[in-house]
This record gives structure tokens, C-alpha cells and sequence, in this order.
């Protein structure tokens, strides 16, 4: 019995091994990024790129798993203020947040087509930023989830739009630590990274 068992399991992993028809493609990919970081005031989007490099693990038709290594320039456009009049706006200011992110996107193909949506969570490490000493000085790390849509041509070329929602406090607050009148955590005061992205992508077919 326990022999007829193990021959089973055996003979359906190797049919189930045998149809998946894993295929491996590496890549690359660019594109746009606006940017911005929420609750800071009079801040609007920040637009720069992004650039990086892919490994596209198709299972079937319908799913693919994409390991992703990109570098982010990120950050939000501002306004400074002179320090001897804060009342006063002096000049637009632009604060950078360049990242190398590492991430993972799941991608599901509508009936097999070109068509997909995509999601998937990345770990962000920040290589630089503009922000002076003596101002707040921003984290080493973010942790973001990412989600999109996008459009595969046969010839590999895939053109994508998505949204990156950081999920760490730039400035590294415990659980957010800001209080109210009732001494509850508002977690929507937060700063958060938020990138919009619009981008393209390149696969390699592997013989």
C-alpha cells in the first residue's frame, strides 16, 4: 500500500512538472516615476525614472512571478521657507529619495492574453537623499506593496502602469507616534512614500 502511494505521488508530480513548462527570461525595465510623500504640506509630485533589471518566471499561460532589482530616484517637490519669516513662501524646493528596491510581482493573465494585472510587495533601501542635517533625516529602509496593470506584446516588450505605496514612516516613528487630543495613534499622519509609475519592459527569449 504504502508503495502504491509513493509510485502515485510520484507519477502526479511528474505529469504536474511536465505540463507547467516553467520558462525563465530575464530582462529590463524603465520608465517614470512621479512621486510624492504624504501629510507634508504644499507638496506635490516629483517627476524622475526608474531603471532595473527583471527575471520573468512564467508558469503558464495565466501566471507569471517576476523578481525585480530597480533603481527608484523617488521623493517629492516642495516649498521652502525662509526661516526668518515662515509666513512667507521663498522657493520651490525638491526633496530626493533614491532607492534600490528589491521586489517581487505576481502577474495574472486574463484568458491567457496579453492583458494582466499585477501585485506584489518590495523592500526598499535607500542609497541617498538630499534632506540637510538639520533637518529630519530619513530612514535607511521602506517596505512598499505594488500594484498595476499592464499589456505583453509576443515580441517581449510589455508596457506598464503601476502604483508603489511605501508602508514605513520616512522619519522612522514607532507605530507612527503621533498623538491627538485623545492620545490616540493617527496613522494618517504618517509620511509615506507614493510613486506613481509608467513604465516598459523588455524580456529576453531563452532558447
Amino acid at each position: 500500500m504504502r508503495k502504491t502511494v509513493i509510485i502515485a505521488l510520484v507519477l502526479f508530480i511528474t505529469t504536474i512538472t511536465s505540463q507547467a513548462q516553467v520558462k525563465v527570461s530575464p530582462g529590463l525595465r524603465a520608465g517614470t516615476n512621479f512621486s510624492t510623500l504624504s501629510n507634508i504640506e504644499d507638496a506635490s509630485f516629483k517627476t524622475d525614472f526608474y531603471v532595473g533589471a527583471l527575471v520573468a518566471i512564467k508558469f503558464n499561460k495565466y501566471f507569471t512571478l517576476q523578481p525585480e532589482l530597480t533603481y527608484s530616484r523617488q521623493g517629492s517637490e516642495g516649498i521652502s521657507y525662509d526661516p526668518q519669516n515662515p509666513y512667507i513662501r521663498s522657493y520651490k524646493k525638491e526633496y530626493e529619495l533614491n532607492y534600490l528596491s528589491v521586489g517581487a510581482v505576481a502577474k495574472y493573465h486574463f484568458n491567457g492574453s496579453g492583458f494582466h494585472i499585477l501585485g506584489g510587495p518590495s523592500a526598499d533601501f535607500k542609497t541617498s537623499d538630499n534632506f540637510k542635517q538639520n533637518e529630519f533625516d530619513p530612514i535607511d529602509f521602506d517596505l512598499s506593496i505594488i500594484g498595476g496593470f499592464g499589456y505583453s506584446l509576443p515580441n517581449g516588450l510589455t508596457f506598464e502602469a503601476r502604483i508603489k505605496q511605501g508602508l514605513i514612516d520616512i522619519y522612522g516613528y514607532n507605530e507612527y507616534q503621533y498623538n491627538n487630543n485623545n492620545n490616540n495613534n493617527r496613522y494618517d499622519d504618517a509620511i509615506l512614500n507614493q510613486v506613481f509609475q509608467i513604465g516598459v519592459s523588455y524580456t529576453f527569449k531563452m532558447k
